[in-house]
């Protein structure tokens, strides 16, 4: 289904209309994306949690902010950046997704960045690093070192993995790893002006 999306708009319709993952039946709203989706930047979390199920846009809550403060470091917001996740509905208490339902929304996903076409894109923590690059290696590893996200179209999208905020905030003493990974990605994206 993903695949028969030709904008953002009708991929937005058929995730909105679509009944094969049960996380849909618990979540109060679609949460599908937030900022500018035709900005080079693009970043990818991995579930929505309570405070974007309410308000129905990723990172609002105190990961959001500080998303916000990051992106504001590197002279960018939500105007010229386009935030997602893998996962487009919160999973009941917050529980991590299941690998089944990671599964049935990655398509979704995946044509989400192929037809926002970004020239950056930025796993934000281990869920959504894996998933989009295919790897069983952790965030920690990960971290810090471009690879390359391959859509089905064959587009070819250098990716930073770094750390999801949340964990930041968690883990306050790892922000100059994310600062690290935010200053690589200024720069790529300079670099590719």
């Amino acid at each position: 289904m993903a695949k028969e999306a030709r904008t953002l708009q009708e991929l937005y319709e058929i995730v909105a209309g679509f009944e094969g993952c049960n996380l849909k039946f618990t979540a109060k709203n679609i949460v599908f994306a937030d900022g500018n989706p035709e900005a080079d930047l693009m970043l990818v979390g991995e579930a929505p949690g309570r405070d974007e199920d309410l308000e129905g846009k990723p990172f609002v809550g105190r990961s959001g902010k500080l998303l916000d403060r990051i992106l504001t470091a590197i002279g960018r917001d939500r105007k010229t950046a386009y935030i997602s996740n893998v996962i487009p509905w919160r999973p009941p208490g917050n529980r991590d997704p299941s690998p089944m339902e990671t599964e049935i929304c990655r398509p979704f996903i995946e044509r989400h960045i192929e037809l926002a076409r970004p020239k950056v894109l930025v796993t934000l923590g281990n869920p959504s690093t894996k998933t989009l690059l295919k790897t069983t290696a952790g965030i920690m590893r990960m971290r810090g070192t471009w690879a390359v996200h391959t859509t089905a179209g064959g587009l070819e999208i250098p990716t930073m993995p770094t750390l999801h905020p949340a964990y930041l905030l968690r883990n306050p003493a790892h922000k100059k790893l994310a600062w690290q990974d935010f200053l690589a990605i200024k720069m790529k994206l300079e670099e590719l002006r």
